[in-house]
């Protein structure tokens, strides 16, 4: 493959992208903005995306996590690698969660080059998900 089509393939998405897909990047760009890491912003993207998703489609979500008082000595949750991360179903949904579902799914060269910047550029001009979410997809259509 040349170069010219390398570059081709890395602007266009391998699969077809999803409102799916936005809500977790802006969540995830939402997490950052409220100083959480970048692993525990993308599996707070993909976690709160699936709940969103489940309850939308009849499925049962998740109970809300108890936090119960410290006891001295102990570590905030936040404090813990396993803290960092909510269950949807049965599985954790991690940074690589998020790596695996969102940006594999679409191609990193895309995720990387087109999308997230798209995302961003949207959000830092004050639009909501609900203004850019099949607006700003509408044109990224899978390469063939």
């Amino acid at each position: 493959m040349s170069n010219e089509n390398e570059e081709e393939a890395a602007l266009a998405p391998r699969q077809a992208i999803r409102r799916f897909d936005v809500f977790a990047e802006v969540n995830r760009i939402e997490a950052l903005a409220e100083g959480r890491p970048e692993d525990e912003a993308k599996g707070h993207g993909i976690w709160l995306a699936k709940v969103v998703a489940g309850r939308r489609f009849g499925k049962k979500a998740d109970k809300p996590e108890r936090q119960r008082p410290r006891q001295e000595g102990e570590e905030a949750a936040g404090d813990r690698p396993a803290g960092k991360f909510k269950h949807a179903g049965d599985e954790l949904q991690t940074d690589e969660t998020f790596d695996r579902e969102i940006v594999d799914r679409m191609g990193a060269g895309f995720y990387e080059r087109v999308f997230a910047p798209a995302i961003q550029a949207a959000l830092d001009r004050g639009q909501t998900y609900e203004q850019i979410r099949d607006t700003i997809r509408a044109g990224w259509k899978p390469a063939k």
